[in-house]
């Protein structure tokens, strides 16, 4: 990873060291072993951040546009570059085998860079309105923490679109993966953007999170995580009544109608309930299906699932790595105990070790006869886990898929492209794919309920980082 410097904060356009003496060690899931520790950051780095911050707003949020979408695509240009040493560092932090970090973890980053140019070349930042002129301005210094599941996209999904608005930003990379935010730290700082508009201070999201939140020069935090994190940001945002954009958990649900070919649905429905080895708040968890075709659905679903390959990263045809920490694996398997204690039946997997493998691996899990007072119907399990719910008809479909504190992503098969349009519009998510429809990485994404607030991606994600201004004559 041509010697990556981990041992600095990024802050005013220069590597810098932390006002704290502690580190925090990266440990690769597949290994166990430390890789690299990274400053553990203070509230006093966040301060400095922030007053770089807030020192080049003005300059950038003045920079034409042409010039931002310039320095979006140069970077966007810089990463595709270091795609090997960013997917290296992805799949060392965070476990996800080298393919997918080729093929997705570090692409649709490259494209949020990209795209996020193209939407604010085509982007009108003034109209006339009933006798007004509407003008959209950059909100100030915007305020990024990020998770470790899609450590690099979740950056960029902030990052490039707080940029091309006019923004300057402070990042804080999830602690548990943040080596691949460094290496495109790096990229930024090759490009040339000026100081300040970008800064990265690692840390603890109690420390580092909570100062972003906290500081009176912070405009705006953009927060992807827990439904219990987000909540913790806006209570503190609040204090300083800032805007708080929330991209949360999900429980998402795969509603198979009755005349859907299973033979189609199946290897879909495993692929997307398991895809990033489950870690995926969109992941579609909940696979809904007639009660008559029951036993054909577990039939098919053991098998695949029993297919998947787990591997460490660099295993060749490994489709599944392991979790990301000790942490997270010991979480998934009390929720596959509890989930047998509540009586849903075990189709294939179990919370046992695997083994012959170091790492932090949980088997491919799938549950049937899954009822809503269960847990693992309710609770984001974020593993490899999926749950078989059986329905009666397409309301009762609708009722279970609904019943849900969650509404971040869905789907819904049916050889009746209608009938799938239909009941796609009842559910109350932020996405729906429609017989099996591919991941658009430039759709809105977001969710109802507690899933979150605001949208990230496109036209959409942009106007999340700008402000409205009325000129009245």
């Amino acid at each position: 990873m041509n010697n990556p410097n981990f041992s600095k904060i990024y802050i005013g356009g220069t590597w810098v060291d932390s006002h704290g003496n502690d580190t925090i060690d990266v440990v690769n899931p597949s290994t166990e072993q430390v890789i690299a520790s990274v400053p553990d950051g203070t509230a006093e780095d966040v301060a400095v951040a922030v007053a770089a911050a807030r020192e080049a707003f003005d300059s950038w949020s003045r920079t034409p546009v042409a010039e931002r979408a310039a320095f979006l695509r140069a970077i966007a240009e810089g990463m595709t570059e270091r795609l090997d040493d960013l997917a290296e560092a992805i799949s060392s932090e965070m476990g996800a085998p080298r393919d997918f970090s080729r093929t997705m973890q570090v692409p649709m980053p490259i494209n949020s860079f990209s795209r996020a140019a193209d939407v604010v070349e085509g982007f009108d930042f003034e109209r006339e309105e009933l006798g007004a002129t509407i003008l959209r301005e950059p909100v100030g210094v915007i305020g990024a923490i990020t998770p470790w599941n899609y450590p690099l996209h979740q950056v960029a999904a902030k990052v490039a679109y707080a940029l091309a608005a006019g923004n300057t930003v402070v990042v804080k990379p999830s602690e548990v993966a943040p080596l691949s935010a460094v290496l495109l730290t790096e990229i930024i700082d090759s490009v040339g953007l000026p100081a300040g508009v970008f800064n990265l201070v690692s840390g603890r999201g109690p420390i580092v999170g909570e100062a972003i939140a906290a500081h009176p020069d912070v405009d705006m935090v953009s927060f992807t995580g827990s439904v219990a994190g987000g909540t913790r940001v806006s209570e503190v945002a609040s204090k300083t009544v800032k805007r708080v954009a929330l991209e949360l958990g999900g429980k998402s649900a795969n509603v198979v109608l009755a005349d859907a070919d299973l033979k189609e649905v199946m290897p879909h429905a495993i692929q997307w309930s398991m895809i990033n080895s489950g870690q995926t708040c969109s992941a579609l968890t909940r696979l809904l299906v007639p009660r008559s075709q029951l036993e054909d659905v577990e039939r098919a679903a053991k098998e695949i699932a029993e297919s998947l390959a787990l591997g460490h990263p660099d295993d060749e045809g490994a489709q599944l790595g392991p979790l990301v920490s000790a942490a997270q694996r010991d979480r998934v398997r009390g929720f596959i105990d509890r989930a047998v204690a509540e009586g849903a039946r075990l189709v294939t997997g179990g919370s046992g070790s695997v083994e012959g493998t170091s790492g932090y691996f949980v088997r491919p899990t799938v549950f049937s006869d899954v009822t809503t007072e269960m847990e693992i119907h309710r609770e984001e399990v974020f593993g490899p886990v999926l749950a078989i719910e059986p329905y009666d008809d397409e309301d009762d479909a609708v009722r279970i898929a609904n019943d849900s504190i969650y509404g971040l992503g869905g789907s819904v098969w049916s050889k009746d492209p209608e009938r799938a349009r239909t009941i796609a519009g009842r559910l109350r998510t932020g996405q729906v794919m429609v017989n099996g429809g591919q991941f658009n990485p430039n759709a809105p994404f977001g969710g109802y309920k507690q899933s979150g607030v605001g949208r990230e991606f496109g036209t959409l994600g942009l106007e999340e980082f700008l402000e409205t201004k009325a000129l009245m004559y």
